[in-house]
C-alpha cells in the first residue's frame, strides 16, 4: 500500500463515485470531465472574445496578438528556420534562440508539414489542443485525489488565473502543463515508464521542466526505499532514467554547441539576463516596487507570487502527495530564485496546477453551503482574468 503523503492518496468519496466503477459510473466520470473541459474551453473562449474586442477597440488584429507576441515570435522562428538567430544589443546582452527548449517548436514544425496551416495558426493549435490535453489532466489528478467536484472546479479555477490568457498563446506553458499533468497521474498511479516518458518531453518544453522529472525521481527514490531490500520493478529503475532525458539532453547540446558541454546552456540565459541568484535579483526589484512604484504589472506580479508561497504553505498543510508538492515547489523556486524579467513570474508559475487544490476544495464546500457564494467568487475570477488578459496582451505592452 503506498504511503497517502508520498504517491497515491486515496480520493475522498461523494454521491456516485464508487470503488468498484460500473458501466454508468464511468459514463457519469466521463460526463464529468466533459463538463470540466467545456466549462475550462468557456473560460477560455470567453477570455479569448474580451481580448478581442479589446483589440480591435485599439486598431489591432486579436490573432496576431495571440500568435505572434514576445516569445512566440522566436519559437515560431525556431519552427520555421530551425535554431541559429542572435541578437547583439551589447556585450552583456545577447539574445539566442538557444535559450527556447525545442519541443514545442517541433510540434509547430510537424503541424505546418503535415496540413496547409501557416506557422501562426500552427503555433495557436499546438497550444489550444494542448491546454485540453493538460485540463484533462489536470482534472484527472484532482478526481482522483478529491473526487469529481473538486476537479471540476480545479481545471476551471486553472482557467481563470490572471495570467490564463496565456494558455490561448503561441507559448509553451500549455505543453509543459499537459505532459506535467499526465506525468504525475502516471506517477500517482504507479505508471513508472509512463511517468518518466512524459516527464522527459516535460523537460524538452522549458526550461523549468525538471521540475517533473524531479518530482518523478523524489516519488521514485521513496518507492524505492519503502520497499526496503524487496525486488523493485523495471519500469521504476526504467522511468527513473527517462524522466531526466528530455531537459538534460538539451542543456548538455547546448553546451556542446557552445564549447562548454555543463555551463553553455546557463551562459546563454545569463546573456538574456536570466540565472538563479537564490532571489537577489527578485529582492531588489521587490524593493524598487514597494519604495518607487510602477506600472500595474508589477503589483499585481507581486501579488501573485506572495500568493503562490501561500499557497504552497496549505498545500503542504493538506499533506498533498510528495509529487505533487515537489512539482510545485521547484516551480516556485525557479520562479523567486531567479533573476531577469519580474513580469513573467506568473506565467513561470501558470504549470503549478496542485497549488490551487486547497482553493478547489474550499471553493466547493462554499459551493454546498452557500451556493450564491461561490457564484459571486467565481463571477469576480473570470472578470478579473478576461480583464487582466486582454490588459496584458493588448495594452501593457511588458513582456509576458
Amino acid at each position: 500500500m503506498t504511503q497517502p503523503s508520498t504517491l497515491a492518496r486515496p480520493a475522498r468519496t461523494e454521491p456516485g463515485d464508487r470503488a468498484d466503477p460500473s458501466p454508468r459510473d464511468a459514463r457519469t466520470s466521463a460526463a464529468a470531465a466533459a463538463t470540466a473541459l467545456g466549462l475550462f474551453a468557456a473560460a477560455r473562449l470567453t477570455g479569448i472574445l474580451v481580448l478581442a474586442a479589446t483589440a480591435w477597440a485599439t486598431g489591432r488584429h486579436p490573432l496576431a496578438l495571440l500568435a505572434r507576441s514576445w516569445d512566440s515570435i522566436w519559437y515560431l522562428g525556431i519552427a520555421a528556420h530551425g535554431y541559429g538567430r542572435t541578437l547583439y544589443f551589447r556585450p552583456t546582452v545577447i539574445h539566442s534562440d538557444l535559450a527556447f527548449f525545442p519541443l514545442y517548436p517541433a510540434l509547430v514544425r510537424a503541424v505546418t508539414t503535415l496540413t496547409p496551416l501557416n506557422a501562426s495558426t500552427a503555433g495557436l493549435l499546438v497550444s489550444w489542443l494542448a491546454a485540453g490535453v493538460a485540463a484533462c489532466g489536470v482534472y484527472a489528478i484532482g478526481a482522483r485525489l478529491h473526487g469529481r467536484a473538486v476537479a471540476t472546479v480545479l481545471v476551471l479555477l486553472w482557467g481563470l488565473l490572471p495570467h490564463s490568457v496565456v494558455l490561448s498563446m503561441a507559448y509553451t506553458e500549455p505543453v509543459l502543463t499537459a505532459f506535467a499533468a499526465w506525468s504525475l497521474y502516471a506517477v500517482l498511479t504507479e505508471r513508472w515508464l509512463w511517468a518518466g516518458a512524459l516527464a522527459a518531453l516535460a523537460g524538452l518544453a522549458r526550461p523549468n521542466g525538471f521540475a517533473v522529472a524531479a518530482a518523478v525521481l523524489v516519488a521514485a527514490a521513496c518507492e524505492i526505499g519503502r520497499r526496503r531490500g524487496r525486488k523493485v520493478p523495471h519500469s521504476l529503475w526504467t522511468g527513473a532514467a527517462l524522466a531526466p532525458l528530455g531537459w538534460g539532453g538539451y542543456v548538455l547540446w547546448v553546451g556542446r554547441r557552445k564549447g562548454d558541454p555543463l555551463g553553455g546552456y546557463f551562459e546563454v540565459q545569463r546573456l538574456w539576463g536570466s540565472r538563479f541568484d537564490f532571489g537577489v535579483g527578485s529582492l531588489r526589484f521587490i524593493k524598487h516596487l514597494l519604495l518607487r512604484g510602477d506600472r500595474l504589472v508589477f503589483p499585481v506580479t507581486l501579488m501573485i507570487v506572495a500568493a503562490a508561497v501561500l499557497l504552497v504553505a496549505l498545500l503542504i498543510a493538506d499533506r498533498a502527495p510528495l509529487p505533487l508538492l515537489v512539482y510545485s515547489g521547484v516551480l516556485l523556486l525557479v520562479a523567486l530564485g531567479g533573476s531577469g524579467f519580474f513580469e513573467s513570474k506568473p506565467r513561470f508559475l501558470l504549470p503549478a496546477f496542485p497549488l490551487l487544490l486547497p482553493l478547489a476544495g474550499a471553493l466547493v464546500r462554499t459551493a454546498r453551503a452557500r451556493p450564491w457564494h461561490a457564484t459571486l467568487v467565481v463571477g469576480a475570477l473570470a472578470g478579473l482574468s478576461f480583464a487582466y488578459g486582454a490588459y496584458l496582451v493588448v495594452i501593457a505592452h511588458t513582456p509576458l
